[in-house]
């Protein structure tokens, strides 16, 4: 004999969708999504990769307060980002899947890593943002006398 399960309202959805062990509760309308970013370090410092499809360079601001970075793009509603020459006034979207919303990111860095020798690259939609180690922070080897 089967069991039924009668799912009455969103509320039942969530929590059967939360106690079972393999979770495919996605949220569906209007959610806030996070900005797509990879944090790593390296033998030469700390990486950030943000993605910025259809962003151009001139339109990210970063900005370096004391041990803070944040890194900024606020997209003006006007503004067309398209790869095509078109009026988006004039557009419906059956698919939007690329993501050119407004983001403003921000990280408190260790004093491991020296952030007045941040460099930034930009190449094909990926902000690279690299801090290299500080002087005095780098791995040291002991020898036991």
């Amino acid at each position: 004999m089967s069991t039924l399960i009668y799912e009455r309202n969103p509320f039942d959805i969530l929590v059967r969708n939360f106690l079972q062990s393999t979770n495919r509760y996605q949220p569906i309308a209007d959610s806030k999504l996070p900005h797509p970013v990879d944090i790593y370090e390296r033998d030469n410092g700390l990486g950030l990769d943000i993605a910025c499809t259809g962003i151009s360079k001139e339109d990210i601001e970063i900005l370096i307060e004391g041990n803070i970075i944040r890194i900024n793009y606020d997209k003006d509603k006007d503004d067309c980002h398209c790869a095509l020459e078109c009026d988006c006034n004039d557009v419906s979207y059956i698919h939007k899947g690329i993501a050119k919303r407004s983001f403003n990111l921000g990280w408190k860095i260790d004093s491991k890593f020296n952030l007045s020798k941040a460099t930034a690259d930009f190449k094909n939609g990926l902000l690279q943002v690299i801090i290299p180690f500080a002087k005095g922070s780098e791995p040291k080897t002991l020898k036991i006398s």
